[in-house]
C-alpha cells in the first residue's frame, strides 16, 4: 500500500529547471534515502511534498489523497507527514515540553494530560527526559534536533521526511541523531531522508534515489547502488571520482603544458609525489607510442586523454583514444628491453588491468596505474 504517490512533479525558479519530470511511489514502511550532489533539487523535492514549493506540474497524493488538488484542506493533508529541517526550527519562546504538546493539543484534540503522557515517553526513548522543561537556547544543536523528531512523532505522522538531519550539527553531535533515526528504522517508520551520510544511508534505507539533471537519474537497493552503480554520474558520485581530460590535435602539442596540468590536478586532489610520476610518464610515453606508430605522416591528429581519480580506493584510471591505424603498444615481445620499444617497456612496467579495442578507425586504450 502506498502512503505517498508523485506522478510527473516539475518545477522551476525563473529559467533554472530543478525538476523534470518526478515520479516515486512510496510504500507503508519504506525508508527512502535520497542523495546526490548540491542543488540537485534533493531539498526542493521534499519542500513540494508539503507544498511548501509550489511545483508547475504534477500530482502530488498523501495516503491517498491528492494535496495538489483545488480545493483541498492543504494543512489536514499536511499532518500526515512530519517534517525534521535542517536547523531543528524549534519555538524559542517554548521550553521542550511545550515545543512537543502546543500541535497535537491544538491540531488533534489531544488532552494536555495524554501530550505530556506521550511527551515523556518520546523524550525517554532519545534520552532526553530530563530536558522537558529546558528552553532550546540551552540545548546542543543534537539534542535540538532528537526534540524536533519528537515533535514530528506527537502527530503520529503516516510519514517522516527527514531534510538532512544532521547538515548543521558539529561532527561530534551527528551520531546521537543518527542513532534516533536507526530506532525508528526498527519499527518500520515509512521515512524519506535527504542525507549527506553514505554509511548511514547504506545501513538505514530499504532504498536509494540518486538524483541528477532534475530527476531520479538511478535508483535501487544499497547494494546496487553503492556496490554497483550502473550510470555514469552516479558511478563518479559514489566512488567521488575527479576527471582531467586533455586534447591533442597537432603533433607539435605542448607536453609542458600537459605535464602542468596534470602535475596541478594531482596536487588538487591529493595524489600522491609516487602517482604523479607514474602518470605523467605514462601519460608521456602513450602519446609519444601512438604519435610514431599510428599518426606517422598524418596532418591529422585527434588524440583524448582523460583521467579519472577516484577518492574511495585512491585510485587511478586513464582512458586514452587515438584516431588512425590499428596499433596496441603492448602488443610486443618484451623479452629483451631495447631503445626501440622503452616507451612500450614503460607502460607496460607501470599500466594495470590494460586493454586495447579497435573501433571505427579508433585506438581505445583503458588502464589504471600500478
Amino acid at each position: 500500500m502506498s502512503v505517498i504517490e508523485v506522478r510527473g512533479l516539475k518545477i522551476s525558479f525563473g529559467d533554472l529547471q530543478v525538476l523534470r519530470g518526478i515520479n516515486l511511489t512510496v510504500e507503508v514502511g519504506e525508508r527512502i534515502a535520497i542523495i546526490g550532489g548540491s542543488g540537485c533539487g534533493k531539498s526542493v523535492f521534499l519542500r513540494c511534498l508539503e507544498l511548501l514549493e509550489t511545483p508547475d506540474a504534477g500530482q502530488i497524493f498523501i495516503d491517498g489523497e491528492e494535496l495538489t488538488a483545488q480545493g483541498v484542506n492543504i494543512d489536514k493533508i499536511r499532518r500526515k507527514m512530519g517534517m525534521v529541517w535542517q536547523k531543528f526550527n524549534l519555538f524559542s519562546h517554548m521550553n521542550v515540553m511545550e515545543n512537543l504538546t502546543v500541535a497535537p493539543i491544538k491540531l488533534l484534540g489531544m488532552t494536555k494530560e495524554d501530550a505530556h503522557k506521550k511527551a515523556m515517553e518520546l523524550l525517554a526513548q532519545v534520552g532526553l527526559t530530563s530536558k522537558e522543561e529546558a528552553y532550546p537556547e540551552y540545548l546542543s544543536g543534537g539534542q535540538q534536533q532528537r526534540i524536533a523528531i519528537c515533535r514530528s512523532l506527537m502527530m503520529n505522522p503516516k510519514v517522516i521526511l527527514f531534510d538532512e538531519p544532521t547538515s548543521a550539527l558539529d561532527p561530534t553531535m551527528v551520531g546521537e541523531v543518527l542513532a534516533v533515526i536507526r530506532m525508528l528504522a526498527k519499527k518500520d517508520l515509512t521515512m524519506i531522508i535527504v542525507t549527506h551520510e553514505m554509511n548511514f544511508a547504506r545501513e538505514v534505507a530499504t532504498k536509494i534515489l540518486f538524483f541528477a539533471d532534475g530527476e531520479i537519474y538511478e535508483q535501487g537497493t544499497p547494494k546496487e547502488i553503492f556496490d554497483a552503480p550502473k550510470r555514469p554520474k552516479t558511478i563518479a558520485f559514489i566512488h567521488k571520482q575527479k576527471y582531467f581530460s586533455y586534447e591533442i590535435t597537432e603533433r607539435a602539442f605542448d607536453l609542458m603544458e600537459l605535464q602542468g596540468g596534470i602535475q596541478t590536478f594531482a596536487e588538487k586532489y591529493g595524489l600522491t609525489a609516487r602517482q604523479t610520476n607514474r602518470l605523467q610518464l605514462c601519460c608521456e610515453e602513450l602519446i609519444y607510442e601512438m604519435l610514431e606508430h599510428v599518426c606517422s605522416g598524418e596532418n591529422i591528429v585527434e588524440i583524448t586523454l582523460d583521467i579519472t581519480y577516484a577518492e574511495i580506493d585512491n585510485s587511478v584510471a586513464i582512458k586514452f583514444t587515438c584516431a588512425g591505424k590499428n596499433y596496441n603498444p603492448l602488443d610486443k615481445n618484451f623479452d629483451e628491453i631495447d631503445e626501440e620499444n622503452l616507451g612500450a617497456t614503460i607502460l607496460k612496467n607501470l599500466a594495470k588491468n590494460y586493454s586495447h579495442q579497435y573501433d571505427g578507425g579508433i585506438n581505445k586504450i583503458n588502464f589504471s596505474l600500478a
